[in-house]
Order: C-alpha cells, then sequence, then structure tokens
C-alpha cells in the first residue's frame, strides 16, 4: 500500500513540474528563433532590390555573422522576411534577410550620385 502511495506521489510531482515548464504564452523570455529559408529566394540572388519605405535596398555579396537576438524583424517583402540591426536608428544604415543559420545578407541603398 505505501509503494502504491509513493507512485502515485511521484506521479503528481511530475505531472505538476511539467505543467510548470509549458507555457501558453509561446517563446516569452527566449531568444527569437526566425525561419532560415532552404534556398535563398532567386529574386535576391539575381540582384533585384527590396523596396522598403519608397527606397530601393539592393543587395550585396557579403554578409553578416549575427544571431536572431541581435536583428528585429521590419517585414516581409515577396515571401522573405527582412530586418535591421537593433542598434541601428533611422535612416537605417543597412536591411538584412537570413539565409543561413546566424547569416544575413545586407542591403544597401543606392546612392543616387553613383
Amino acid at each position: 500500500m505505501k509503494n502504491k502511495i509513493f507512485n502515485w506521489v511521484v506521479f503528481g510531482i511530475i505531472c505538476v513540474s511539467a505543467a510548470g515548464c509549458s507555457s501558453t504564452e509561446g517563446n516569452v523570455g527566449q531568444m527569437p528563433v526566425f525561419a532560415v529559408p532552404v534556398v535563398e529566394a532567386q529574386w535576391i540572388r539575381d540582384g533585384k532590390p527590396l523596396e522598403f519605405e519608397s527606397e530601393l535596398w539592393y543587395p550585396q555579396d557579403g554578409i553578416e555573422v549575427l544571431v536572431d537576438n541581435e536583428v528585429e524583424r521590419l517585414g516581409l517583402y515577396q515571401e522573405v522576411e527582412f530586418f535591421i540591426d537593433k542598434t541601428d536608428v533611422r535612416p537605417y544604415d543597412r536591411l538584412y534577410t537570413k539565409f543561413g543559420r546566424n547569416k544575413f545578407r545586407y542591403f544597401e541603398r543606392k546612392n543616387i550620385y553613383d
């Protein structure tokens, strides 16, 4: 009988612990995780610009290594998420798209004098 009670007590403790670990609020308090595309969008590989706030931003050959909590998602353009560095302020210097784990391609505005 004591063994049966002990088993129920242990089962209850496990259930309460498991319920305390779950959350209905999603990823609260954890680092953001943005999806990694299987392949970079063709329009980016073709060098076509991203349009943001009535300006054209062109993909560059370079990449930056950033973790997801260092960027902020601004929106979606042609089914591709784009971001800014959280430390950047308006007017932004660069926009980013993610194409690998911790790999972000950067986009820059073309100078009208180029």
